[in-house]
């Protein structure tokens, strides 16, 4: 397990998103070393969406962890995604790879059907995968690119969400990915930001919704946290100063993000839902 917290971030680019977390230096981290799970998820299953790198790896390898089996869905990254695929087999644990775009429903509907195939239940729906283009100028943000910003960060995940809510049994958990931007936004990332409160919203009146079928709804808000959508989104120079500004000076990682979803899944937040939790290096933020 990688667990030594890297000293520094150097400047770099990956030129195609979501990116790569193999070509990373360094690498993030995505477990503590000393992280011993004890057998809240087990006998579950959950679909974890960009579950090949960065906060989807950390999430898998500690659902893992704690007995959960695990399907993973991603763009095109194969060898992140093999590799995530062997550190769930490590844990002694089953880890179904499915590649696609969310964005098309017949993806979504052989994802929940793969899933059912392969493990015969979904207990747990962690919807993770997402995009962000760096833009100062907010003139110059395309049509397409806003488009496809929706198109992946939000209304992919309402239409999985759709296609996953008729398996989903009493006691199921739903946990959204949104951000810290959807709280106080960005003057850089603004489709973005903006489909993280899309996400924010959506969280809220779905856990509403579901809240008598005893399916609870929550999310997460990560701050500035070290993964490929950094070096293939901000310039280099943005890179070598990401996280700086927080005020624990650093950007943080994905093992310190991924207990979250753990909590949220599991029974330890049984009275929780339509809440977020904000990893985000002692930024103070409303909701």
């Amino acid at each position: 397990m990688n667990s030594k917290k890297p000293k520094g971030v150097p400047a770099q680019h990956q030129s195609v998103q979501p990116g790569h977390e193999a070509a990373m230096t360094p690498e993030p981290i995505y477990i503590r070393r000393s992280y011993v799970g004890s057998g809240k998820l087990m006998g579950r299953t959950a679909i974890i969406t960009g579950g090949d790198s960065g906060i989807g790896r950390a999430v898998a390898v500690h659902f893992a962890k704690e007995g959960c089996d695990v399907a993973i869905v991603y763009l095109s990254e194969h060898k992140d995604a093999r590799d995530t695929q062997r550190l769930v087999l490590d844990c002694g644990r089953r880890c179904l790879l499915m590649n696609g775009d969310l964005t098309d429903l017949a993806f979504c509907r052989k994802v929940v059907s793969k899933t059912l195939k392969e493990f015969g239940r979904v207990d747990v729906l962690v919807n993770n995968a997402g995009e962000q283009h760096y833009q100062e100028d907010f003139e110059k943000i395309t049509h397409k690119q806003l488009t496809r910003t929706f198109d992946t960060n939000i209304i992919a995940m309402i239409t999985l969400t759709q296609q996953v809510l008729p398996h989903l049994p009493e006691g199921g958990a739903i946990v959204n990915t949104t951000s810290v931007t959807a709280y106080r936004g960005s003057d850089h990332i603004i489709d973005y930001a903006a489909s993280k409160g899309a996400i924010l919203a959506f969280t809220r009146s779905l856990s509403a919704n579901l809240v008598d079928k005893k399916i609870r709804v929550n999310g997460v808000a990560p701050g500035p946290i070290w993964t490929p959508f950094i070096p293939s989104t901000f310039p280099p120079d943005e890179v070598k100063k990401f996280g700086k500004d927080q005020p624990m000076k650093r950007p943080g990682q994905p093992s310190e993000v991924a207990p979250c979803y753990v909590f949220l899944a599991c029974e330890d937040s049984s009275y929780m839902t339509g809440q977020v939790l904000h990893p985000n290096g002692g930024e103070i933020v409303g909701g």
